[in-house]
């Protein structure tokens, strides 16, 4: 159930207030931007108010609430007199939540610094609009040492240059009465969008579009030149698109860091819209704080989103890695622990993966050990399902678990292309498709990592089946890329070369006897350790690439050469693909 309200204001503005839920439940007042109006928190309170009493309000000049004429009546503090006024009509006994957006946030942020207000606001959750003061300050701290990047501080200032458009006489309201700032406010909308159905497009009349210019012109200038932060202990969460192309993720994380002592900084995959193309993931955000701070535990999601734990790359990250009982699945599983990245290890070696475990542990990190054999789907969906149960959604997942198989094709029999299949390749499908779709769903990016092999691009005479799997592996990562790249999700697909680990002593030779199977076994691993290119360091470029989200990380210098061959000399690549190594 719904109702409508007028509210007034200290200046005799009335302002257009709905409220949605239960009465006795939090309050989450929904504070929205501009050229908007409430209309575009549609999806959210649609998410909300089973849980919540939630209240949404038109800002002076937008939809029913009036339209001062006066540039003056737009400035903050009237704004955070009209905040209080709504806070006060709808919960005069308890403090409320605030959730807002774009310049709903540029009120809130002034408003939960502003003591006229700030005992009333329990806690703050801000989207794509940072407080003025903090603003200005990090915009300076970038021209001083130790400050803020330029190249943050550069971008930010291209990212604002409507703003100077904004505040200059009757051009930009012609340009809203022409409809050219419609046609850039479509293509900004289509920045970052992913592939969630299409949300309806919140309604916005000419009258919202040109009063939101004298907010500009009230406040931002005259706040940028004269910077005058203030401090707040409000639990707050500053909600960052990763496209946004108003409000950079470096200026909404690092604008609050000198003033908010209790900060929680999230990122979430899409545009500056974020809050109409992706309610349900802001809901979700916000809930979270909300839930905490009425008195729930702190999810772990918000703990790790505390800006004080972060010391290292992955500090609060969590990462899944199969196969991380030994070898390269082992390293990589220590290799982001000791970046800081709490990790999953799973494996069909128990005691391999409670040995990586207890070595996780003492780099100080929370680590677990499951046991799973990939090429079972349905032990993959359980697994899958557990580690969201006892940790949450991974940030990393790093598909690494393989078996090695060598021989010839006609040697190779049913049976065994149906093993190597399982493993290497359906294994792979199992952990890209089960945890994709929970990165989907959670709609805050990560990172699927795919263990391929230089063998993808190297056909050989001896590794029919394991060539065919690998190459199946690095042609899955990358069209996986182009599908979940939209949502902010990356795919990496590592080809290591000749790598000294246990593969070489388990690898399968078929059409020999076992006696040749153990000399074959012998010969490889001799091979490998000679060439001495350790787990450990392909660890470190599985960190690396995932960190720099490469499509394709080759590690090892043969795993280069051979795919110099494959694309620019292919005769050459073929001709060494009929050399039998074993025979050397």
């Amino acid at each position: 159930m719904s109702s409508t309200m007028r509210v007034t204001s200290t200046d005799g503005v009335t302002l257009a207030v709905t409220e949605t839920g239960e009465v006795g439940a939090p309050t989450i007042v929904c504070i929205h931007g501009c050229p908007d109006n409430s209309a575009i928190w549609d999806g959210v309170v649609a998410e909300l108010h089973d849980r919540y009493h939630v209240v949404r309000y038109d800002v002076r000049g937008a939809g029913a609430s009036d339209q001062p004429k006066a540039q003056a009546a737009y400035r903050l503090d009237q704004l955070v007199a009209d905040l209080g006024a709504v806070i006060e009509a709808v919960s005069p006994d308890r403090p409320v939540h605030l959730l807002a957006h774009d310049w709903g946030s540029i009120q809130a942020w002034h408003a939960v610094t502003d003591d006229r207000v700030r005992g009333r606001i329990a806690s703050f959750t801000s989207i794509s609009g940072p407080n003025l003061d903090h603003a200005s300050a990090w915009l300076r701290s970038g021209l001083r040492p130790g400050g803020a990047k330029l190249r943050q501080v550069a971008r930010q200032v291209l990212e604002s240059t409507y703003i100077l458009l904004f505040n200059l006489p009757v051009v930009p309201e012609l340009l809203w009465r022409t409809g050219v700032l419609d046609r850039a406010l479509a293509a900004s909308a289509l920045v970052g969008r992913g592939s969630a159905p299409p949300a309806r497009e919140p309604r916005r009349s000419l009258a919202d579009k040109v009063n939101s210019l004298q907010l500009y012109r009230a406040n931002m200038l005259s706040r940028l030149r004269r910077p005058r932060p203030q401090t707040t202990d409000i639990p707050i969460q500053v909600i960052a698109p990763t496209l946004d192309v108003f409000a950079s993720p470096a200026l909404q994380f690092g604008a609050p860091r000198p003033w908010a002592s209790d900060l929680r900084t999230r990122s979430v995959a899409g545009g500056h819209w974020v809050v109409w193309t992706r309610p349900d993931v802001i809901a979700r955000l916000a809930s979270e704080l909300v839930d905490h701070v009425a008195g729930g535990p702190e999810a772990r999601a918000l703990v790790k989103a505390r800006t004080s734990r972060r010391r290292k790359p992955f500090d609060g990250q969590l990462a899944v890695v199969t196969g991380a009982g030994r070898g390269i699945g082992r390293e990589t599983a220590l290799a982001f622990a000791e970046r800081g990245a709490d990790v999953v290890v799973a494996d069909v070696n128990d005691a391999g993966a409670d040995e990586t475990v207890e070595l996780a542990r003492k780099l100080g990190v929370d680590a677990g050990a499951y046991h799973l054999d990939v090429s079972d789907e349905e032990a993959f969906e359980r697994f899958a399902k557990q580690v969201r149960a006892d940790y949450d959604v991974p940030d990393i997942v790093v598909n690494n678990a393989g078996i090695g198989m060598a021989g010839p094709f006609l040697a190779t029999s049913v049976e065994d292309w149906n093993r190597i299949i399982d493993v290497n390749l359906w294994g792979v499908i199992h952990g890209s498709r089960l945890f994709g779709q929970q990165l989907l769903e959670r709609g805050q990016g990560g990172t699927i990592v795919n263990v391929a092999s230089a063998a993808a691009y190297s056909p050989s005479r001896m590794l029919p089946a394991y060539s065919t799997t690998k190459a199946a592996v690095l042609m899955l990562s990358q069209c996986l890329r182009a599908e979940l790249g939209r949502d902010g999700i990356g795919v990496v697909a590592i080809c290591p070369g000749f790598v000294n680990t246990d593969i070489t002593r388990a690898t399968q030779y078929l059409g020999v006897d076992a006696d040749a199977q153990e000399r074959l076994r012998q010969q490889a691993a001799q091979a490998y350790g000679r060439r001495n290119y350790s787990p450990r360091r392909v660890a470190t470029h599985i960190v690396k690439a995932t960190e720099q989200n490469r499509p394709i990380a080759r590690i090892t210098v043969e795993s280069k050469v051979f795919d110099a061959l494959s694309r620019f000399t292919p005769a050459a690549a073929r001709a060494l693909a009929k050399v039998d190594l074993n025979q050397i």
